[in-house]
């Protein structure tokens, strides 16, 4: 690792250890006998490239920090702990995570899809295995995840196999190449990069989330009373994701050089990564949110389903509850005025 690596890892690495000294901060404000002053937004993003366009936005000065603050945390689980305990007024999550999260109770509103994978989620297999039934009675390795068991599910309904004409073996990720040179395991349910390290190993893509379209997809959430209560900043928020974005996809590059050590990535692989998303631009996101029914909706109903086939979800979601167009009809409204 060169010299300007190193410095952008500890620049991420001091990011991160700042932004959980930010959340500390804002609880002692809350806690505080005097009367609080206004505080950012906080949004929390785990390591992940398709949430990388609010990291890109912070780096490079394009959200007003008195109003929105971007906050690194280690993981999704730890994102989705500081939600339910109400430490972030929003954050960037996957459908499935949002939909779970509504039915314990949180109250969210997406006002934005952000992307969706677009061969990023993939099932890999030596070179004798040709054809999707092969597989039948086989072993294959997956993570535990909710992502993992929709590419799953897809693989299983593209190749018109059930849940049991299969074994699913949770193994981590990284042991994936190991468990397939091993002959313990058949096919594996991977992602990028990590799927490059399986390709360079002789195995190739059976099935990947170009077949499934729209149905991983990631999402940008707020709280309702943040929502209701302020809207300006929300709109920051919106507008910050759009410019982060839009610098992203200009100069994919220099994102990658600037980005990648952030979530563990060489800048090559940061690339393939991002291969494989496909984001939405305002416009797209607006018309999925807006309509009667919303466009995302038999979208969000398939991954609904798929999610109380698995034992993961009870409710249909109200879809008229969580979703919530009028950022993004604020923000075209600014910049299409009548």
């Amino acid at each position: 690792m060169g010299p300007l690596l190193h410095i952008q890892l500890w620049k991420r690495q001091f990011a991160r250890a700042l932004s959980v000294l930010i959340i500390g901060l804002l609880l002692t404000s809350l806690t505080s006998c005097e009367r609080p002053q206004p505080l950012p937004l906080t949004v929390g993003v785990n390591p992940w490239v398709g949430y990388d366009p609010l990291v890109l936005a912070r780096e490079k000065h394009m959200l007003d920090p008195g109003l929105v603050k971007v906050v690194e945390l280690s993981s999704s689980a730890e994102t989705l702990r500081f939600l339910r305990n109400g430490l972030l007024d929003a954050a960037a999550l996957t459908l499935d995570e949002v939909l779970r999260l509504a039915e314990d109770g949180i109250e969210l509103r997406v006002i934005a899809v952000l992307d969706t994978s677009n061969g990023a989620d993939l099932v890999m297999a030596g070179p004798d295995i040709t054809d999707l039934t092969q597989l039948k009675g086989a072993t294959i390795a997956i993570e535990s995840s909710t992502v993992g068991a929709l590419v799953l599910k897809g693989m299983l309904d593209a190749a018109h196999l059930q849940p049991e004409d299969v074994t699913a073996l949770n193994i981590e990720g990284t042991q994936h190449l190991t468990a397939l040179k091993s002959l313990r395991v058949k096919a594996a349910v991977t992602y990028e990069p990590m799927a490059g390290v399986l390709r360079a190993a002789g195995y190739r893509s059976i099935f990947d989330s170009r077949q499934m379209p729209g149905e991983i997809v990631d999402v940008l959430v707020v709280r309702e009373d943040a929502a209701r209560e302020r809207p300006n900043q929300v709109d920051e928020l919106l507008s910050g994701w759009a410019r982060g974005s839009k610098a992203m996809q200009l100069d994919p590059t220099a994102s990658a050089n600037l980005l990648a050590t952030g979530v563990d990535l060489s800048p090559s692989d940061y690339m393939a990564t991002l291969d494989g998303l496909t984001f939405y631009t305002p416009d797209e996101s607006l018309s999925l949110l807006s309509g009667t029914p919303p466009g995302i909706e038999s979208i969000a109903d398939r991954v609904a389903e798929t999610l109380q086939e698995l034992g993961q979800l009870k409710n249909t979601p109200n879809w008229e509850q969580l979703l919530d167009p009028r950022p993004a009809q604020r923000a075209k409204l600014r910049k299409n005025p009548p």
